[in-house]
């Protein structure tokens, strides 16, 4: 009796090159989703970048404005202190020296509202700087993950992006 020839050897190829391909399918659709990720990364890293420069540019604002306050009121109680010397020698008002001393309360005050903001300012721009710090360390660690396709390090990179969306949303609030 003859033997039937199943061709298993051409089988056995197909099989091996379908699962090959299913493989590289596999990885493509991987890379796609890191390729998503890092950009989207890169996306929120450039946006807190641009508003950590915009808090840091209106922190040095609101303390020059601050600063400016502050040399006011300092002219203000020379003028008082000239006043008061004026009046000891009998050629001053003394109502101006009292007009001069509440000049400077208001004064002192609008100087401490501004170095409040400046000091809020401040700490946006920290945050936000965190932020932009954990979202490039995120970057790095995908385009590493995608060079030697390892999973793990693309989920390390996600945990530091959304350590980067924390600090985003404490620079925003």
């Amino acid at each position: 009796m003859e033997e039937i020839e199943v061709p298993t050897e051409h089988l056995h190829e197909t099989i091996e090159e379908e699962v090959k391909e299913a493989i590289k399918e596999n990885e493509r659709g991987w890379s796609m989703y890191v390729a998503i990720s890092t950009a989207l990364i890169a996306v929120l890293a450039a946006i807190s970048a641009l508003l950590a420069g915009h808090h840091s540019d209106e922190a040095v604002i609101e303390q020059i404005k601050a600063s400016d306050q502050w040399s006011y009121f300092q002219a203000k109680g020379i003028k008082a202190e000239i006043m008061a010397m004026r009046v000891d020698l009998g050629r001053g008002d003394s109502t101006k020296i009292i007009t001069y001393k509440t000049e400077q309360t208001a004064i002192a005050e609008k100087a401490a509202e501004h170095e409040k903001e400046s000091a809020l300012h401040a700490e946006k721009h920290k945050a936000l700087s965190k932020a932009v710090t954990f979202f490039q360390i995120a970057i790095a660690i995908s385009a590493i993950a995608i060079l030697t396709r390892r999973k793990q390090l693309w989920f390390i990179s996600l945990l530091l992006a959304l350590g980067g969306i924390s600090f985003f949303i404490t620079g925003l609030l």
